[in-house]
């Protein structure tokens, strides 16, 4: 027996998660959504994982998808996280900026940085999906302060950042 939706997200609001754009070719046209739930699974081999729900329509668009991309998204980009939220709209139009990069794989524009995946596997789990990729190219993006969801909203991280090595 496990807790209900409701009290497990009522607690972990507070918890700052990363924010992340998941972008795929999709049949016939692009696809993309926000997610909070990426996360690094491995290191060798180099593996990340999201979980999209059931009910997620970007999910039934890219479940057979071969390659996607992450973009880690910045503090300035509070908008584009909304747009890739926000259901029934396109995502792709301006002025969302963005380009294809290999395999067909929509890239955004001005993100931190960017994770080129391979799908690796998928697990169903409870009402989501786990999709996990293999990660075959990554890009240092722009320099600047993160993204998080917080408290229900979109936070920018605002801690300085170390010289880069």
């Amino acid at each position: 027996m496990t807790v209900d939706a409701a009290a497990l997200r009522s607690v972990l609001r507070a918890h700052p998660s990363g924010v992340t754009v998941l972008t795929a070719a999709g049949p016939g046209r692009p696809v993309g959504v926000t997610v909070t739930s990426f996360t690094s699974i491995s290191a060798e081999p180099a593996l990340v994982a999201v979980a999209l729900a059931d009910t997620s329509t970007t999910w039934a668009k890219m479940a057979h998808s071969k390659h996607f991309a992450f973009h880690l998204l910045g503090a300035d980009q509070a908008a584009t996280a909304m747009r890739f939220a926000t259901p029934g709209v396109d995502r792709f139009a301006p002025p969302t900026a963005w380009h294809l990069g290999p395999y067909g794989v929509p890239y955004l524009a001005g993100c931190l940085g960017r994770l080129l995946c391979s799908r690796h596997s998928t697990v169903r789990l409870g009402d989501h999906h786990l999709l996990v990729g293999a990660v075959e190219q990554v890009e240092q993006g722009e320099r600047g302060d993160g993204l998080v969801h917080r408290h229900g909203g979109l936070q920018p991280v605002t801690t300085p950042l170390p010289a880069r090595t």
